[in-house]
Parts: C-alpha cells; sequence; structure tokens
C-alpha cells in the first residue's frame, strides 16, 4: 500500500501536478499527529525520476515518523515545566536582538586600523602565550618533472640567495615547475612542507638543525627545497607568523570595549531621563 502512495507521489511531483489543490489524504500517522500530502510538496526537485523521486519521498515519511515518535513519547514522559519553552524561546529571541544591534553599532563604531607599533606592543607584552604548537620554516621548493629542461639551471639556483637569481628562479618556476613555493619570508609548518614534498623525516627537530638543502625525487619528479630558517615546537612563535592572530586579539578586546561603553552610555542616558528605576523592597517586618 505504502508503495503505492509513493508511485503515486513520486508521478504527481515529477508530473508538476501539484498546481492543482492536493486533497488532505493522509500518508502518515503517529498517534493523532497526521502527515498529509501537501505537508510535503516541493521536497522532490524538478526532473527527478521516478526511482529518486519514491526514495526522496520514502525519506521524508521515515524521518517525520521517527521525529514525531520522539515528540510523542517525550509529551507523555517529560513534567510540564520541563515541556515549556516559552521562557527560553523568549530568552533566545532577546538575545537575537541583541547581538544584532550589538553588531550593527560595532560596524558603525568600532575603530578597525591595527598598526604596526600596537602589533609589536601587544607581541612584547605576551610573548609567553606565543609558544608553537609544531615546527615552522621558511621554505622555498620547486616539484619540476624529471623530463623538464633546465634542470642543471635550478639545481644550481635553488640554493641562492643573490636577488638576480631570485628573478631568475621565478622564471624558471613559472615555465617548467609542477609546484613552487618562493616566498621564503612567510612562515608555514613542516608538516606543509612535508605534504608537499616527499621528505621522510623521523626526527624533525635534529633535521631541521641540521639540513639546509634537499633533493629528493619519486617516478615522475625531482623536489629541490631550500629551508631558510625554521623555530621549533615550544619556542616563541615569531611575531610575523602571529600578526594576523594578534590584530584579531585586539580588535575583540576593542569589541568588548566599545560594547561595555555603549551600555554604560545607554544606561546613563535612560538614567538622566528618568527612564529607568530601580525599587527597593520595602517588606515590613510582620
Amino acid at each position: 500500500m505504502r508503495v503505492l502512495i509513493l508511485l503515486s507521489l513520486s508521478c504527481l511531483f515529477s508530473c508538476s501536478l501539484f498546481n492543482k489543490e492536493v486533497a488532505e489524504n493522509p500518508i502518515a500517522r503517529v498517534d493523532e499527529m497526521y502527515l498529509h500530502e501537501s505537508d510535503i510538496v516541493g521536497i522532490v526537485p524538478q526532473s527527478t525520476t521516478k526511482e529518486d523521486s519514491t526514495l526522496i519521498i520514502d525519506n521524508y515519511i521515515q524521518g517525520w515518523i521517527k521525529d514525531n515518535l520522539i515528540l510523542y513519547k517525550a509529551e507523555l514522559n517529560l513534567k510540564e515545566n520541563q515541556k515549556d519553552v516559552k521562557k527560553q524561546l523568549e530568552d533566545y529571541r532577546r538575545s537575537l536582538i541583541i547581538y544584532s544591534y550589538e553588531k550593527e553599532l560595532i560596524k558603525q563604531r568600532l575603530d578597525t586600523l591595527v598598526s604596526n607599533d600596537e602589533i609589536q606592543r601587544f607581541y612584547d607584552d605576551n610573548n609567553q602565550i606565543f609558544e608553537l604548537k609544531d615546527n615552522i620554516v621558511k621554505v622555498r621548493f620547486f616539484q619540476v618533472n624529471k623530463k623538464a629542461p633546465q634542470l642543471k639551471k635550478i639545481r644550481k639556483l635553488y640554493k641562492s640567495n643573490k636577488v638576480e637569481d631570485l628573478e631568475k628562479m621565478k622564471e624558471l618556476a613559472h615555465q617548467y615547475a609542477e609546484k613552487f613555493h618562493l616566498n621564503d619570508e612567510q612562515w608555514i609548518f613542516f608538516d606543509e612542507l612535508q605534504n608537499a614534498v616527499p621528505i621522510s623525516v623521523s626526527q624533525s627537530d635534529e633535521y631541521l638543525k641540521n639540513i639546509k638543502n634537499v633533493e629528493v625525487e619519486d617516478s615522475l619528479s625531482f623536489y629541490f627545497v631550500h629551508i631558510k630558517d625554521y623555530r621549533l615546537k615550544n619556542d616563541v612563535s615569531p611575531l610575523n607568523f602571529e600578526t594576523h592572530n594578534i590584530k584579531n586579539i585586539i580588535l575583540n578586546k576593542r569589541k568588548l570595549s566599545l560594547i561595555n561603553k555603549i551600555r554604560s552610555e545607554l544606561y546613563q542616558e535612560a538614567f538622566l531621563s528618568k527612564n529607568i528605576e530601580i525599587y527597593e523592597n520595602n517588606n515590613e517586618d510582620e
């Protein structure tokens, strides 16, 4: 019987017949709660096959039944005060409205310009919170097909720190490299390098202390790696690795300060205009 209902519903959906009035025939029931044909109008996308339509409708019906079985049991077993959600809904509504208004005020009034001096000062004053969780490196690397031209030149240049050699490396990278990273002033996690280059390392701390230039290969490519600098796990994280985080911390502190200021201003304004009152309890002794 259910299959017939699903097939007929599937046909109605796929043939776009729900523009017509749908008779309120129930297609599922849990205790005194009913799911009608009109309740599932629109759940099946147009151009869906009959088989997929049947599956979508069947899954929806099963989900509806399971949800309402839980609701039915909850209604039977929860105490009245547990079922009264009016206060929770009102609290949630109030929180959303307050959040939306404060967000709009922050957008209008927050100073989002954070100077380099301010970032440096925060970093110097809070060194202890910037401890590295993993090893990081400044690095440049190339992945080049074994049949690519200019391999000898790349092998020679990738170790160099001369400005003119760096420019030549950029040209060669764009012409021949399958993958490359040349910004050796940017800190990246050592794990990211290992994901890009097939470096097999058992003790990464010792590896970074002793290795600067690496040449490895797989069946198709050569990999050329120059490690310019490194910091080890538990070291103090470098400033330029933490700049973005510090800026966010400073802005979040400003947001909290601004919200407190706005609330204080509103309080003072309402108090002076006598728009608020605090009533004392004058309970008489019995």
